[in-house]
C-alpha cells in the first residue's frame, strides 16, 4: 500500500534513511538523522505542496519516495528533485518503480514540468530504475562528494512533461 507520509511515519523513515547514511555513500550526509528530524523534513516538503509518500508491508513502513524544490527561485518553480528509499531488507522487488510511479503521478498533476534525480556513482540499480522512469542521464559531476575516505561522483537524471 501507498499513503501520503504521515507523523508517526517519521522514526521508521528516519530508520531506513540512516542505514544508507552509515553504510552507503547514497547520500552524502554523514550524521545519523533522528524520527524529529525527518518529521521536520516531511512537513517542509508537504507545507510546500509536494509529495512525501510511503509503502507499507503488513504493517511495516519499507519505503518512501519524496519530492524537493529543485531550486528556491520562482523560476524554478515547475521543476522538483525526487529520492526514493527503500528498507535494505526488500531492494530488487519493484517497489522503487512503484514509489516513483505514485510520486510522478502526483508531481504531473500538481503542474511539474521537470523532475530530476541525483545520484551518486556507481549505483547501476538507481541509474536502471530512473531510467526505466525514462529519465536521461543530463549531467556528470566528477569528485563532488567526500565520504567514508573516498570521492564520489554525482549523476542527474531528467524528465520533462510536454504540457
Amino acid at each position: 500500500m501507498i499513503r501520503n507520509a504521515v507523523k508517526d511515519d517519521s522514526l521508521a523513515i528516519a530508520e531506513i534513511y540512516n542505514y544508507y547514511i552509515e553504510n552507503t555513500a547514497t547520500s552524502f550526509e554523514e550524521k545519523s538523522v533522528s524520527g524529529t528530524d525527518i518529521q521536520g523534513r516531511t512537513e517542509s516538503v508537504q507545507g510546500a505542496g509536494l509529495p512525501w509518500i510511503v509503502a507499507m508491508e503488513d504493517g511495516a513502513l519499507v519505503g518512501y519516495a519524496y519530492a524537493t524544490k529543485w531550486k528556491e527561485r520562482s523560476a524554478y518553480r515547475f521543476a522538483v528533485e525526487v529520492s526514493v528509499y527503500l528498507s535494505n531488507h526488500i531492494q530488487g522487488r519493484g517497489l522503487g518503480t512503484t514509489l516513483y510511479e505514485t510520486i510522478f503521478s502526483k508531481l504531473k498533476e500538481a503542474g511539474v514540468q521537470t523532475v530530476i534525480g541525483g545520484i551518486t556513482l556507481p549505483n547501476p540499480a538507481s541509474v536502471a530504475l530512473h531510467e526505466k522512469m525514462g529519465m536521461k542521464k543530463v549531467a556528470h559531476f566528477e569528485k563532488v562528494g567526500f565520504k567514508f575516505d573516498h570521492w564520489h561522483d554525482v549523476g542527474y537524471w531528467q524528465l520533462n512533461w510536454k504540457t
